[in-house]
């Protein structure tokens, strides 16, 4: 099964939690396992952590996240979305440079 040239993987670890990060071009829209931040993370807090890969690069408002995220507590599960985020962003990054450069 491959992926589209513009949908970016990454995957994150904290803890006992594993998060599998799909970043693609878009709105903003987040979901992590078919609900929205704000909803899934039962806190501001744990949201705000999750996408704050996204804040650091400013590209909150121009991409899309999608997560499936499994193991650990609340706390731990945040830090394996913003690991699995910072992974795909240095490929999509990478990819990009690359782009240039040619």
């Amino acid at each position: 099964m491959s992926t589209p040239a513009n949908v970016f993987l990454g995957t994150g670890r904290r803890k006992t939690a594993t998060a599998r990060v799909r970043v693609t071009e878009g709105t903003g829209k987040l979901t992590c396992n078919g609900r929205t931040f704000d909803s899934y993370f039962s806190h501001e807090n744990f949201s705000k952590q999750a996408y704050a890969p996204l804040l650091t690069v400013s590209l909150r408002e121009k991409i899309d996240v999608t997560v499936n995220v499994s193991g650990g507590g609340v706390a731990g599960q945040a830090g394996a979305v913003a690991h699995g985020i910072a992974r795909a962003l240095q490929k999509m990054n990478a990819e990009r440079s690359e782009e240039h450069t040619s």
